[in-house]
């Protein structure tokens, strides 16, 4: 595990995400907090939560809802039941200059900026390769890029949470008939270059059954700081 300095704000990336700069795309009560359900699906409570941390929590999802907790060790009560668990782990960026924008350009392809009007395009990626919780307003939360083949976007990459002084690379997807082309290791390196450039610190998280994409980004610069446990549950 990597040790990093200023990476205390990186075990509640959630909470420090919306406690901060994604703080316009909260909804709040008392001292729980979770994204606008269009935004994404991560919700937070204190480090310490309290029972009635937990009830502020079920009236802002409703009942019967998903609390999606991320990587929080939190333990909710007994009658929130369990959804999902799965392992994964923490990466932290620690290369330099030689590691962004080794990939180069095929076919003509070039790297492009993705916005609301590319929000359906988006939402089809994702469907076709599945990274994670995406909605049609996620890419509110940060930059997003990808690459199009003949019209058609066939890879992407974007920022997630946005704890001080960090950004989250994330949405790192691409379609199965593109792969091959080194469309990932291109998008990551220019979103790195623009990070890195804000003066902010990389991050990432990766489920640990996916060993290639652990491997990309470890030929990226990242390292493991921390192993996490990503969890959701269903309020009563």
């Amino acid at each position: 595990m990597t040790a990093v300095p200023g990476g205390l704000v990186l075990d509640d990336p959630v909470g420090q995400s919306l406690g901060g700069r994604h703080a316009p795309l909260a909804r709040r009560r008392g001292r729980a907090a979770t994204y606008l359900p269009e935004v994404a699906t991560f919700s937070t409570v204190s480090a310490a939560p309290r029972a009635g941390d937990w009830a502020d929590l079920a009236g802002l999802l409703g009942s019967g809802a998903l609390a999606d907790m991320f990587s929080s060790p939190a333990t909710p009560p007994p009658d929130w039941e369990p959804v999902f668990s799965l392992e994964g782990r923490q990466m932290v960026w620690s290369g330099g200059a030689g590691h962004l924008g080794r990939a180069e350009a095929r076919n003509g392809t070039e790297v492009v900026d993705l916005g609301a009007d590319s929000v359906p395009e988006m939402l089809d990626l994702v469907a076709r390769t599945q990274p994670g919780p995406f909605r049609p307003r996620t890419h509110e939360l940060g930059t997003y890029l990808g690459i199009r083949e003949h019209g058609t976007l066939v890879a992407m990459v974007g920022e997630r949470l946005r704890p001080p002084g960090w950004t989250e690379v994330s949405a790192v997807c691409t379609d199965p008939e593109a792969r091959g082309r080194g469309h990932a290791a291109r998008l990551v390196g220019a979103l790195l270059t623009r990070i890195v450039g804000r003066g902010e610190r990389p991050f990432l998280h990766v489920a640990e059954a996916n060993t290639g994409a652990r491997a990309l980004y470890e030929r990226l610069g990242f390292t493991t700081r921390r192993q996490v446990v990503f969890r959701g549950f269903r309020t009563p």
